[in-house]
């Protein structure tokens, strides 16, 4: 069964009761919220993800739920629970989905450890994935977004998940985090991208959320190899030209942004050696999406390592 076909009354009514169950492969978490318009944002971003069984295994309990505090309530604030606990400080309600989906990301980087999790885009042609690792304010997610919208699936935009004994990688198809000006920037690039309301005042800014193409969502269950780490930034004026680099500095990036390399000691360092052994590695610099998009197009037809395109 699929969230949509719960309908949005009822949507508001299992997230004010039991709450809502909902398959973000590989995981299961459970939604509550006493927050009306919540309901509306969970649906227009997963209404095509299917919900899990009564008897199935719970990953995650959450719940964004209108503070309790009388003066948090009286400014309109919300909080985040995880396992029955509040775990974050209240943001304004306006905030909520945002708040949910960041909850959701710390929970799974938190607590996640059978994948080695690395902070990156990764995206899918062919059967081959680019792995995109990059701090907040690259330009990552407005690549990502842009590329999503332009032939390749969408795995992941902050949660790449290494099985490190597969070497494939995992995603879940979830929304896309955009914020200040690349909001505008990805309604004019890709005018039928499926956007949340603008959320402003942020720690970030203002934040917009994505919602994933339909095909990355209907192939959200298929893991891939990576054949290409390409560390992205923007900066005004570059020509968005791919450059090689070496594959020490690419496995250094990978390891900055990783959540948990250190705590997988030798494992985590062989299984990241793998990865980088296996893919081509880049640095890209762009100031152009549609500049961008030609780059990312040629590289997806180019062999990898002498192996078919």
């Amino acid at each position: 069964m699929k969230l949509q076909e719960v309908g949005i009354r009822g949507l508001r009514d299992q997230l004010r009761g039991e709450g809502v169950t909902l398959k973000l492969a590989p995981f299961v978490v459970r939604v509550r919220s006493d927050i009306p318009h919540l309901a509306d944002d969970i649906a227009l971003m997963y209404e095509d993800f299917e919900l899990a069984a009564e008897d199935e295994f719970v990953d995650f309990h959450v719940a964004v739920r209108r503070s309790s505090h009388w003066l948090s309530r009286l400014r309109g604030r919300a909080e985040f629970w995880f396992d029955g606990q509040r775990s974050f400080t209240p943001l304004p309600a306006a905030q909520a989905l945002a708040m949910l989906e960041w909850g959701i990301n710390w929970c799974i980087a938190a607590h996640a450890h059978q994948f080695l999790l690395i902070h990156a885009a990764v995206l899918e042609r062919d059967g081959r994935a680019l792995v995109m690792p990059a701090p907040p304010g690259s330009g990552k997610s407005t690549l990502c977004a842009a590329l999503a919208h332009r032939g390749w699936r969408l795995l992941s935009d902050e949660l790449g998940l290494l099985d490190m004994t597969t070497g494939l990688i995992h995603g879940m198809a979830r929304p896309i985090n955009l914020k200040n000006a690349s909001i505008p920037l990805i309604q004019d690039f890709i005018p039928q991208a499926r956007f949340s309301a603008s959320m402003p005042n942020t720690a970030k800014g203002t934040v917009a959320l994505v919602r994933a193409p339909d095909d990355a969502i209907a192939a959200r269950l298929r893991p891939a190899r990576p054949a290409w780490v390409v560390l992205p930034a923007w900066r005004a004026d570059a020509h968005g030209e791919l450059v090689p680099i070496e594959r020490a500095q690419a496995f250094m990036d990978l390891a900055s942004q990783s959540f948990n390399y250190d705590l997988h000691g030798q494992g985590g360092f062989r299984a990241l050696g793998r990865l980088v052994a296996g893919c081509e590695v880049f640095r890209f610099e762009y100031s152009r999406l549609d500049e961008a998009m030609d780059r990312f197009e040629a590289l997806a037809a180019t062999p990898v390592d002498g192996g078919p395109a």
